[in-house]
């Protein structure tokens, strides 16, 4: 083949490749004619004159995440960690400034954001950072904003995604908080013995309640089938005295009684002779001939101051006739 042909084709490759410039989806290219600043070429094919036109560099359009690690302190003297990331985007409009103006644009914007975590979290005590995560990132991306603005980077959102407190201190919150928890279960547990005290409380009220009711009842129970049987003793039995059926009632009661006692599983030691019953029936007997004569004493007492004042009435009514008399 003709080397004229070969270096012929070599040229026109050349030139082809330096004239037609393609331009990938969200990215720029920078154009410089002679050294200086010419024109951006967007996304597309795009035509360059060779030699005189040189691309410079490329501008990724992309939203770009920056991760900062920042340790700094607390108001409450806590040493704590924390990472912040900033999502970045360089504006269609300002892509010459963002290119030209910052030589290392991620690290001044890392500047940025150490200067404003650590002015902002020394005002907040360990558990605030935790609850305002949302406030200090707030504070970031409006301190970003304020100055990336002009060289034509975006903050598009920044999140406070890890806070690590110190190793000893997070051991200390855990403790606390198991602590907390355990106050609030004891707690509990109290107002649960509380409510289970005064329920059986009510309960037992209402149960002493009812069985005094049914102690009353039983008792005027009693003493109704005691006045059925005086009164049917009195009507059968004519010659026998109310006494001697108030005896014989309660001489059954008392057999009644010592059966109750030998039917319970329990043992009961009780000093028993027939004896007894005799001295109890005597005693009886006794008692309602005392309390009769006590009601007879009774009475005659009443009496006789009456008597006495009729008397002393009538004396004094004698002596002042006389003395109206003598006058």
């Amino acid at each position: 083949m003709d080397p004229i042909i070969i270096v012929a084709a070599v040229v026109f490759l050349f030139f082809l490749f330096s004239t037609v410039k393609i331009v990938q989806e969200k990215s720029a290219k920078i154009v410089q004619r002679l050294g200086s600043f010419n024109r951006i070429l967007h996304p597309g094919i795009n035509f360059c004159i060779p030699i005189l036109d040189t691309i410079s560099g490329t501008v990724n359009l992309k939203v770009q995440q920056l991760d900062i690690h920042i340790e700094t302190k607390t108001k409450d003297d806590v040493f704590v960690k924390l990472q912040v990331s900033v999502h970045v985007q360089i504006m269609k409009s300002k892509v010459k400034e963002a290119f030209y103006e910052l030589d290392d644009p991620y690290s001044q914007i890392s500047s940025y954001i150490f200067d404003t975590v650590r002015a902002e979290v020394p005002k907040l005590e360990l558990d605030d950072v935790f609850s305002r995560k949302d406030d200090i990132a707030t504070a970031v991306k409006a301190e970003l904003a304020e100055h990336m603005e002009k060289y034509g980077y975006s903050i598009i959102q920044t999140l406070i995604t890890d806070i690590d407190p110190d190793a000893m201190v997070k051991e200390s919150m855990n403790r606390i908080n198991a602590a907390k928890r355990n106050k609030e279960a004891i707690y509990e547990d109290a107002e649960g013995r509380k409510i289970a005290k005064i329920k059986d409380a009510e309960a037992d009220k209402e149960s002493k309640r009812l069985q005094g009711e049914g102690i009353a009842e039983q008792r005027l129970a009693i003493i109704k089938g005691f006045a059925d049987s005086v009164e049917d003793f009195s009507n059968t039995l004519s010659e026998v005295s109310p006494i001697e059926i108030m005896q014989f009632v309660l001489l059954t009661q008392h057999y009644d009684t010592i059966k109750d006692i030998g039917e319970k599983n329990s043992a009961i030691i009780v000093p028993y002779s027939p004896g007894n019953l005799q001295n109890l029936q005597q005693q009886l007997m006794e008692g309602n001939l005392m309390a009769d004569e006590i009601n007879r004493l009774n009475k005659e007492r009443t009496k006789i101051p009456t008597d006495v004042n009729k008397g002393f009435a009538q004396k004094e009514k004698s002596s002042l006739d006389l003395n109206t008399n003598l006058g």
